[in-house]
């Protein structure tokens, strides 16, 4: 067996053993985030496998993971990065006081974000290592955690105030009820996870997987996209369902065009 096969059959495991605890313990809408996310987490996993591959992709994950985690943990328990809040019982299983779903979501986030800034200013969605000096490199973290922080502004109410899926203790912030402190949090951390893994990787080639083709880039761009759809149709309060095709669209459409340009290597490149 690979360790393609291994990393695949440890996933599918895992991913058994957190929906079935759901399906016990949980109600129906717990199961669905779960089942979403997980799915949501594989398909950008295997995108970024073939992007910039195997290890690259695991430093990736590590990386999100680790401090997505981390910046949750210390949020839901001292307040830090997006003010004072705690989670609820509706995402189901949790490590320490965060479901698990919350780390894995960091991961595909920050991916999409990643691939999307690269798309936008270099109509790639690998960027060469040893290509970019501080300052381009700087930029399209930046770029990248304003991607994320986009999803957040419909996510975020819908989240809070009709899934109950945490319980923020300051309820009068300007956007919704939610404080900016929240949106500070999230271009921080995503920015924090972008630059770790740029900086990770900046020494090592990025080998494609063969072969390579458009449709594994498109994969965090279509889930994206998703995102914006969703929170077209089911945001709420309802005036956020106005937001998402403008501050999520824009980028999304740009990274689009660049995808469109970006012409895929022959076997056994790399970017």
């Amino acid at each position: 067996m690979t360790a393609a096969h291994l990393r695949t059959a440890s996933f599918v495991l895992l991913g058994g053993f957190a929906v079935a605890t759901a399906v016990r313990t949980h109600s129906d809408t717990t199961v669905a985030i779960m089942v979403a996310s997980l799915l949501m987490f594989a398909g950008c996993w295997t995108s970024a496998a073939h992007l910039l591959g195997a290890r690259a992709a695991r430093r990736f994950v590590a990386i999100a993971v680790a401090l997505g985690w981390f910046a949750e943990q210390m949020g839901s328990g001292y307040g830090w990065f997006f003010g004072s809040y705690h989670y609820t019982e509706v995402l189901g299983l949790r490590v320490g006081n965060v479901p698990i779903v919350i780390p894995l979501m960091w991961f595909s986030l920050t991916y999409a974000g990643y691939v999307m800034a690269n798309l936008i200013v270099w109509q790639a969605p690998v960027v060469p290592a040893g290509t970019m000096g501080w300052g381009a490199t700087a930029l399209l973290t930046w770029i990248g955690a304003m991607i994320v922080t986009a999803f957040d502004l419909g996510a975020d109410p819908y989240l809070v105030y009709v899934l109950k899926a945490w319980v923020m203790e300051k309820k009068d912030g300007a956007w919704f009820g939610e404080t900016m402190q929240g949106f500070v949090g999230w271009v921080c951390v995503s920015a924090a996870i972008l630059a770790a893994f740029r900086r990770s990787v900046r020494h090592l080639p990025l080998a494609f997987a063969s072969p390579v083709l458009r449709r594994d880039a498109a994969v965090p761009l279509a889930m994206y996209g998703t995102g914006i759809a969703f929170q077209m149709v089911l945001g709420d309060p309802p005036e956020t369902r106005a937001i998402a095709p403008f501050a999520m669209g824009i980028p999304l459409l740009c990274a689009i065009a660049g995808l469109l340009r970006w012409t895929p290597p022959t076997q056994g490149a790399t970017p």
